[in-house]
């Protein structure tokens, strides 16, 4: 980049990598539908996570402190609502009797649910926000305009966080292939455990 020389923008690199990583609401979320719906489900749950960070860029590209400011104030609430949020998606999985056999309009539904689903659990997470707005003003170049670089650094940020959570996605949903019906209902019980674990993680972390 042109703001960045390579030792810093590996610095960047190496962090973004590290966060990916690591395992989160929305990689729960990802796992969860890839392994209940196929891998396609999972990352059609990484788009709509990745529009949701695309929105907090730009967010922090135009300096929307107030917008920040009431994520951080209503933290408590905010991340209530999505850990409910999950809870409710592990319960329908987990109470799902269905079989393997679905039709193209329940599979198009199916996706839909899928990338809705990553949009609002993302943005649920205000700590998302509030990250990527303490994370990347630290590698602008100040004597440059401010915007056009966090949106570049958001993007470069995103690719890594797609890379990653696309191998969540395919990994859990190509494991679908060797499920019958029963170990399907199995899966699904798995799944809505971990989107419970997973909104429970949500709701119990605490405001830095």
């Amino acid at each position: 980049m042109w703001f960045l020389d390579w030792p810093t923008f590996l610095a960047f690199i190496t962090a973004c990598f590290f966060l990916a990583i690591v395992p989160g609401p929305t990689v729960t979320l990802i796992v969860a539908n890839a392994l209940a719906r196929g891998p396609v489900a999972g990352l059609m749950t990484v788009l709509g996570a990745q529009i949701a960070i695309l929105l907090m860029v730009i967010v922090v590209a135009l300096g929307l402190q107030a917008v920040i400011g009431f994520m951080s104030w209503a933290f408590f609430w905010v991340k209530l609502a999505g850990a409910a949020y999950l809870f409710w998606i592990g319960y329908k999985m987990i109470t799902n009797r269905g079989g393997l056999s679905f039709d193209e309009k329940s599979r198009v539904i199916n996706f839909r649910q899928s990338v809705s689903q990553g949009f609002w659990v993302t943005m649920s997470n205000p700590k998302a926000l509030l990250f990527l707005g303490a994370f990347l003003p630290q590698f602008i170049d100040v004597s440059a305009p401010a915007a056009p670089q966090v949106i570049l650094l958001g993007l470069c940020t995103m690719a890594v966080f797609t890379f990653f959570d696309g191998i969540y996605a395919l990994a859990a949903g190509n494991t679908r292939r060797f499920l019958t019906d029963a170990r399907l209902s199995i899966a699904n019980k798995v799944s809505g455990t971990l989107l419970i674990l997973g909104g429970a993680w949500l709701a119990l972390q605490q405001k830095s």
